[in-house]
């Protein structure tokens, strides 16, 4: 940081000791050194804003200026022949045209980039961000939630993980929230993401892209999904809707984890504790360690025991799963052998204590 500092002061002091040095006769110095310095300021400006342009948005432009620069040079040459050096708004006209054409390649260029194949530049001089497929942007949901952390631990997420400059300041602005809820969830949201940049095996991109006259954070996500042609990692409904419609690809943390939970068939035979009561009479209700509801029959009774089921149905939801199950004693004694209990292998014990006394 410190050597950029330094050598940005030196570029501004030479450019401004060279144009005071090699100022036109009869032109003050301290005007021929402000000119200097004010080029030096405005080329560092220009600087700062390239640095942020993505490779492909880079080519578009360089591209369009050359085009630009070619036409402008065409007309200079065709009215040069029409009018002659002695029309006086000769010049004039060839700046206005140079100018002109520069401002539309330059614009046009960058607007149609995506069209650009920069994978032959990439492989000559190497790209310092990873090809676009292979990002994956990360919205404030997914990292608030935290699990995205645990999954990018284990290996499954390849490439980037991208994290838009707009959406750490909706997490700063949360954490800072007067809300303490909100304050909580910002503070872990920052702790995944500090959690995740510390992984040796998983690369973290933040960027600058943003686009202002976009207002909802959301928008904003899908318009960077569809400029870098990557996909989004979140477990927000209303984006996975809304980036589907516009054609952009949506990696969802609540699909994956319903996709991963047990595969439980009608007919097997389940141990599960009784938790609560269900809305029907008689019906007790379990959840799994994922977090799956079990709706027992004939359970109400077993609150707060442990109690072997018989499956009688599985039902998926957009919620989740819902698993429907039956106990009797019949389906107890079933499972006496599969599952057994510190209570049943205590039993023979006990019955030999009886017949002793």
């Amino acid at each position: 940081m410190l050597d950029s500092i330094l050598i940005r002061v030196l570029f501004i002091a030479i450019l401004s000791l060279s144009a005071a040095s090699f100022r036109p006769e009869g032109q003050p110095v301290w005007s021929a050194a402000l000119l200097g310095l004010t080029i030096a300021v405005a080329a560092l400006i220009l600087e700062r804003r390239l640095a942020r342009i993505t490779l492909k948005r880079l080519s578009g432009m360089a591209v369009g200026l050359l085009t630009g620069l070619l036409c402008a040079a065409l007309v200079s040459t065709v009215l040069a022949r029409l009018g002659g050096n002695a029309w006086p708004g000769l010049r004039y006209a060839q700046i206005a045209c140079l100018t002109v054409f520069a401002y539309f390649g330059v614009s046009l260029g960058a607007a149609k980039a995506e069209l650009l194949n920069t994978d032959l530049l990439s492989k000559m001089f190497g790209s310092e961000t990873a090809p676009a497929n292979t990002r994956k942007i990360l919205d404030t949901s997914v990292i608030i939630d935290g699990r995205i952390a645990d999954i990018a631990e284990t290996g499954f997420l390849d490439g980037t993980l991208v994290v838009p400059q707009f959406v750490l300041q909706e997490l700063q602005m949360v954490a800072d929230s007067a809300d303490s809820m909100k304050r909580t969830r910002g503070r872990r949201g920052l702790d995944v993401l500090q959690r995740i940049q510390k992984m040796p095996q998983v690369k973290v991109q933040i960027v600058s892209e943003d686009f202002p006259a976009v207002k909802e954070v959301d928008m904003k996500l899908i318009e960077l999904a569809r400029l870098f042609n990557c996909k989004i990692v979140t477990n927000d409904f209303n984006l996975n809707k809304v980036a589907r419609v516009r054609g952009v690809e949506i990696l969802n943390i609540n699909e994956l984890t319903n996709s991963l939970k047990p595969v439980v068939l009608p007919g097997e035979l389940m141990r599960v504790f009784i938790l609560k009561e269900g809305k029907e009479h008689s019906q007790g209700v379990a959840y799994l360690d994922d977090g799956t509801m079990v709706v027992v029959d004939n359970a109400r009774r077993m609150i707060s025991k442990t109690i072997d089921i018989s499956v009688t149905s599985v039902l998926q939801t957009t919620a989740g799963k819902m698993i429907f199950g039956r106990f009797d004693e019949r389906t107890q004694a079933a499972a006496a052998g599969a599952f057994p209990s510190p209570e049943r292998r205590e039993t023979p014990l006990r019955r030999e204590q009886a017949v002793g006394e």
